[in-house]
């Protein structure tokens, strides 16, 4: 895979270079509530504006049915853009249109544009390879070379994504460089011992990637809504918490192929619960109690690790090598339940280990929770990219970088 720099040892000045980034912030009320994946950005855009090439910046935001819709522009991501590089961005309201070529003519040397989200044009996600060709053909007559930056969406066969890239010369960015780099020192090269976290709602999203650390980790942690088809599959009542009934025969599976090959399954040893989800938008307080994981009545729903779980997993990353964390403990987005969350990210911070945030909610938690995320080994950009890449599958963003 070649990268960035070869690209600019070779020169771009006065080259198009079509930048693929992951802008897909989140929004409220058309306000961006975290900027990360933007500023994750930066060093790519920045070099190649400082070398004199002519970006063009290009992403997804949100999933629109292949058509503008204008609650998912990518607009204040273009303004924000502009904000942390200091310098105008231009702004075109197509992705291949009228708009978009004049944006990119109209540039001079050093300076960047944003084409308007990708997905509002079917092709970029089509499943029909001729379209996703056609599609691709246009980007690349706005471009002279390609770089792919956008991790979040390396694990997609998307058109800016997986076509483009063999229309176009193509380098890999600084933050896939660096994404893939802290990936193979959880794959390839892994530091012992070596403890895993998941968390997150559904463990339907986990399984692939447990089945491969399996081979790979020394204890894996399991929190968050996920928790409780494991605590089902113990033979625990868990009352009306989230329960995925189908997995729990995969879920036991796991866990005594774990034990046989030694393993460390850790689960929660006492939860909060509540009759009630909470507000997320009040914020109002939701007055949960705590009882054992194993007692959990009836009525009640669990929705966080409680304060003994906790201990229990600061013990067990406390002397860990190499600590990979993908998915919240709790509903961390209310102030009863965030406790869990900022439990384990404490405890990484504690730990001297190599520590990987794993992108999505967990990235997210980090940030809203008040951590100094430059604290952590890495925060990757992309969460269903790192899973993806943790259960050992060809990323098609990263397969048509290598070609």
């Amino acid at each position: 895979m070649k990268t960035i720099d070869a690209l600019l040892a070779e020169g771009v000045n006065g080259k198009r270079v079509f930048v693929r980034a992951d802008l897909n912030v989140p929004l409220a009320d058309g306000t961006i509530t975290d900027d990360g994946r933007i500023r994750a950005v930066l060093p790519t855009v920045k070099a190649l504006a400082e070398a004199g090439a002519k970006v063009v910046v290009a992403s997804h935001l949100g999933r629109p049915k292949g058509a503008p819709d204008p609650a998912f522009s990518l607009l204040p991501a273009a303004e924000r853009l502009g904000e942390l590089l200091g310098a105008p961005v231009a702004f075109a309201q197509d992705t291949v249109g009228p708009a978009a070529h004049e944006a990119v003519d109209g540039l001079e040397p050093g300076q960047v544009a944003v084409i308007e989200n990708l997905r509002f044009n079917a092709g970029e996600t089509s499943k029909d390879d001729a379209e996703r060709a056609e599609f691709a053909e246009r980007l690349a007559a706005l471009a002279d070379v390609y770089v792919g930056d956008g991790f979040g969406a390396v694990h997609r066969k998307h058109a800016s994504v997986y076509d483009l890239p063999a229309k176009l010369p193509h380098y890999a960015g600084y933050l896939i460089a660096t994404e893939v780099g802290v990936l193979k020192k959880l794959t390839d090269d892994v530091k012992r011992p070596y403890a895993v976290v998941l968390g997150g709602a559904k463990v339907s999203d986990k399984l692939g990637v447990i089945d491969h650390l399996l081979e790979k980790a020394d204890r894996i942690l399991i929190g968050g809504g996920m928790a409780y088809t494991f605590l089902k599959a113990q033979g625990h009542e868990v009352g009306i918490s989230l329960l995925q009934e189908d997995q729990i025969p995969a879920v036991k599976e796991y866990m005594e192929r774990a034990e046989a090959k030694g393993v460390e399954f850790v689960l929660p040893v006492d939860v909060l619960v509540s009759p009630d989800f909470p507000d997320l938008k009040t914020k109002a307080p939701a007055n949960p109690t705590t009882v054992a994981a194993d007692a959990i009545p009836a009525d009640q729903e669990g929705l966080d690790i409680g304060p003994e779980t906790r201990k229990l997993y600061a013990s067990k990353l406390a002397d860990a090598a190499t600590v990979f964390w993908n998915g919240p403990m709790g509903v961390f987005e209310h102030p009863d339940y965030a406790e869990g969350t900022k439990a384990v990210a404490q405890a990484l911070l504690d730990t001297s280990a190599f520590t990987v945030v794993g992108g999505g909610d967990s990235a997210a938690a980090v940030r809203t929770l008040g951590f100094d995320e430059n604290a952590f080994g890495h925060i990757s950009t992309g969460g269903g990219a790192s899973l993806e890449y943790l259960e050992g599958k060809t990323l098609p963003g990263l397969a048509a970088l290598e070609n």
